[in-house]
């Protein structure tokens, strides 16, 4: 089941599809999902499903969804009735995707009526799909938006980093200590600068929700910790909700 792609990336797919024997089926070709009306809306071959829209946060996690329900209905071996997709839907749970840290330590670092998300995302792709739901969350609910980044030395930081230009109010650079390959905050700020953000550097990912509690104006912001499922790994844990 392929998701939507550039088109070189599903070429690629197709060659290597074509070379093993592999059947595909493609989104916007052999099947569709689309939001409508607040619902999930799929559409292929044996016809057009009703759904609600996934737990998770996104409009790509409609097209992630989408891929799913596909490979279960070509499935021959598992029979999935429609409820059993509902309560997927409905249910699934993936840390550090667009995660909302609502409890634990870290939100109470930050103004009463901030909002405070963790993305362990990590190269332009990624960057471009967080950014995208960003701009979804201040469509509906206009808060200034800073980050908290950390990245390691083997990932596009620039790739990623452009994505929020003209986006993001400011970036704090933070280390990641569970890595020996995580770039420093200096670095992680100097990217952001060539993005053209304005950023900072920072000792903790603590020591940077303090600053941005202490430059909050008058709309408590919308903070987002990503860059790295390293960095991602250690905000849960210093959070006290590290997943069970």
């Amino acid at each position: 089941m392929i998701s939507r792609q550039e088109g070189a990336a599903l070429e690629a797919i197709e060659r290597e599809a074509a070379r093993v024997g592999a059947p595909l089926s493609i989104s916007g070709q052999d099947w569709q999902a689309r939001e409508e009306r607040g619902r999930l809306v799929f559409e292929d071959g044996d016809g057009l499903l009703d759904l609600p829209l996934p737990r998770l946060v996104g409009r790509h996690q409609i097209e992630n969804a989408g891929a799913a329900i596909a490979a279960l209905r070509a499935s021959s071996a598992l029979k999935t009735e429609t409820a059993a997709i509902e309560t997927g839907l409905g249910s699934v749970d993936w840390p550090a995707r667009m995660q909302r840290l609502a409890s634990g330590r870290l939100p109470t670092l930050l103004p009463a009526g901030s909002e405070l998300w963790l993305d362990g995302g990590h190269n332009p792709d990624g960057g471009r799909a967080i950014a995208s739901t960003l701009a979804e969350l201040d469509e509906r609910s206009p808060k200034p938006i800073v980050m908290v980044v950390g990245m390691l030395n083997t990932k596009d930081s620039d790739g990623f980093l452009e994505a929020f230009a003209g986006l993001a109010g400011r970036v704090y650079g933070v280390p990641i200590g569970s890595s020996t390959a995580a770039r420093s905050p200096d670095e992680v700020t100097s990217a952001a600068e060539r993005a053209g953000l304005a950023a900072e550097s920072c000792g903790s990912v603590e020591e940077a929700l303090a600053r941005i509690s202490r430059a909050a104006g008058p709309t408590p912001p919308r903070v987002l910790i990503t860059g790295s499922l390293y960095l991602a790994g250690e905000a849960l844990a210093a959070n006290g909700t590290w997943p069970g």
